[in-house]
């Protein structure tokens, strides 16, 4: 009994003390959260092997499962707690103050972080620390008043303290809960007091969480209204139309396009309050607010984005319909130092890419963008504003939620990607991919069917598409023409399958004449390569 209650309070504490530091970095600031600083922090300290197996297994909840292994984990080292500080007092205070340490480590150094951001762990750990405290004593009787019988620890009395040390019929000696009559006996008035606080500041974490889910969808709507109410400007060079006979799905919808960022909750930006500072190795350094971006010259242009940690035939791609401000425009204004090869776009989550700067000022449709499929981003996406650098992975040209550009160098600063190993210049590698039949489908043999897919040569553009069938020749696809070599083209190539089980394989030419290679590469450090190959079966 004596141990469940231990390990009950060491549970208990820990959950006194997150509710109390989440609802107080709810109320001041989200950015303060303790779960969510630990969580930033280990996603930093994780090796890239690591990560990539995360993206590659779990996808796009791999955040949602680390946010889960933080709970699981504290919740383990809190039930140890609870029995170290029944033994020693000291080692319960000591031990959740170092969660309350950790978590203020992690929250100050955040990017814009502040001191006071380390309030809300401090708080979680003194409330963690001075609930086990409370409880440990209660269920010890160290916390009974005058005059109440203290509850035993199992050790049985004493000789010389309530008389010989033997056992009295109808005491409870943590062992037995029977009087001389067989009834069960009353619970002690100290373990009443111990379960009655224990209930207590249970309901009191578990208000405190309520009111930090208030304030949060609070945020959520306020910044929601604030992004239903912006304006988008008619672009001053409209995208291009799609070709005739362009199928809907050229275009992934907004719900649909992928997302890989490291971000453990979306940033939630007012656009009001936005502001953009383009700064370092430039003659007029500059400072807009979203209001003198939106008055800019816009352009719209349909582009593919495409993730480096895109496995040979992943789903990491997508192609939407981007409003945005020509980022030539903006550097053109501010006056580029000759000298400054790398442009670091900072975002609000933290996230610093390095784009080489010939290639934003290289005449490609770089921009700062605003809107996606006709509408504001949505939050997921980067609103307020996004950068986009075609023919560049998104973690060298794309940053989401993005406040900051600075003009430096290559020599003198490394991103947040180069850091962790990955390439510091990272055009697209060229890829194809086959999405219809679905590997391991069974077909009906002698019935024609459409082998059909996706390929990009991103900036390149794509010349044309083979498929294999088995080890049969390389059979040109048809490639339906795409608005621009900025995005992916659909192919598609007619097929009566025989019966029996067959390799499907497809590979990519660009218009350099350059075909997509055989080899096969991860995607560390800078894009997979390989061709998709997947197998069906007809009967």
């Amino acid at each position: 009994m004596r141990r469940r209650s231990d390990l009950l309070s060491g549970l208990i504490a820990a959950g006194a003390g997150v509710a109390a530091g989440e609802l107080l970095a709810a109320a001041a600031r989200p950015g303060a959260s303790p779960v969510l600083s630990v969580g930033a922090a280990v996603i930093d300290a994780t090796p890239t092997p690591v990560k990539e197996f995360a993206v590659r297994t779990a996808g796009t909840a791999d955040k949602p499962l680390l946010l889960a292994g933080i709970a699981v984990l504290t919740a383990l080292l809190a039930a140890a707690l609870g029995p170290a500080a029944h033994r020693r007092p000291l080692w319960g205070v000591l031990g959740f103050a170092a969660f309350g340490l950790a978590g203020a480590a992690a929250a100050v150094t955040r990017p814009g972080a502040g001191p006071v951001d380390v309030a809300p762990s401090v708080l979680a750990g003194a409330a963690a620390a001075a609930t086990l405290t409370a409880l440990i004593a209660l269920h010890t009787g160290n916390g009974s008043p005058a005059g109440e019988p203290r509850l035993d620890t199992g050790a049985g009395p004493r000789a010389g303290e309530h008389g010989p040390a033997t056992q009295e019929p109808g005491l409870a000696t943590g062992t037995g809960r029977r009087g001389a009559d067989g009834a069960a006996a009353p619970v002690e008035p100290g373990r009443r007091r111990f379960l009655a606080t224990a209930a207590a500041v249970s309901a009191g974490a578990v208000l405190a969480g309520g009111g930090t889910t208030l304030l949060r969808r609070r945020a959520t709507t306020s910044v929601d209204e604030s992004r239903a109410a912006v304006r988008l400007p008619a672009p001053a060079e409209p995208a291009p139309p799609l070709p005739p006979g362009t199928p809907p799905d050229f275009v992934t919808a907004n719900a649909d396009f992928y997302r890989v960022d490291t971000a453990l909750t979306v940033p939630r930006i007012d656009p009001a309050e936005w502001r953009l500072r383009i700064h370092g190795m430039v003659r007029n350094p500059v400072t807009l607010d979203l209001g003198e971006l939106l008055r800019r010259r816009t352009v719209e242009r349909f582009l593919t984005l495409t993730c480096v940690s895109n496995e040979v035939g992943g789903p990491y791609t997508g192609t939407a319909r981007w409003l945005g401000v020509p980022l030539r425009d903006l550097l053109d204004e501010a006056g580029v130092d000759p000298g400054a090869d790398q442009l670091v776009a900072r975002g609000a989550d933290g996230m610093t890419i390095g784009t080489p700067t010939r290639v934003v000022r290289d005449g490609r449709d770089a921009m700062l963008a605003v809107g996606m499929n006709g509408e504001p981003l949505p939050l997921t996406h980067g609103f307020p504003v996004r950068m986009l650098t075609p023919g560049l992975y998104g973690y060298a040209g794309s940053c989401k939620w993005i406040t900051e550009l600075e003009l430096t160098t290559f020599a003198a600063y490394d991103a947040y990607w180069v850091e962790r190993g990955w390439a510091a210049e990272a055009p697209a590698r060229t890829a194809s991919r086959i999405d219809r039949p679905a590997p391991f489908t069974r077909l009906e043999s002698g019935t024609g069917v459409t082998i059909s897919g996706v390929a990009w040569a991103l900036h390149t553009g794509i010349a044309g598409v083979q498929v294999q069938i088995d080890d049969g020749p390389w059979q040109a696809a048809t490639v339906l023409p795409p608005p621009s070599d900025d995005t992916w083209v659909q192919w598609r190539l007619p097929w009566t399958p025989a019966p029996g089980g067959h390799t499907l394989r497809v590979r990519a030419t660009d218009r350099t004449g350059a075909v997509q290679t055989d080899a096969r590469a991860t995607p560390f450090p800078s894009g997979a390569t390989g061709w998709h190959t997947i197998s069906v079966t007809a009967t």
